[in-house]
């Protein structure tokens, strides 16, 4: 009987970690780091990268009317007639683009 209680221990806890662990990857920002990553790999497909940059800290920006924590950063793009900047906001919560905007 002990046997088959420390098996049906385990296996609610093994339960229970799986679906912290769930909760917590759910609710967990993401990292500077990878919101750059992504925003490079959607630029990549208007051409080679030679720089990039962003914002270590997030900013509250509004975008029609919605409030959204973002990081800032910016690539330059490498082209015939000179480097063109953009700026862009990446969302904390999923890293996607919310806005751009060429600079230079």
């Amino acid at each position: 009987m002990k046997f088959r209680k420390a098996i049906v221990a385990f296996g609610i806890g093994l339960a229970l970690g799986f679906l912290a662990r769930k909760q917590y990857e759910r609710c967990q920002r993401i990292t500077p780091e990878k919101a750059l990553k992504l925003a490079k790999e959607y630029y990549k497909k208007q051409g080679p990268i030679s720089g990039s940059w962003i914002y270590m800290k997030p900013e509250e920006i509004e975008k029609n009317g919605i409030t959204y924590m973002a990081y800032r950063g910016g690539v330059t793009l490498p082209k015939a007639d000179g480097n063109k900047r953009y700026e862009f906001y990446a969302d904390v919560e999923t890293g996607a683009i919310i806005g751009s905007v060429q600079t230079a």
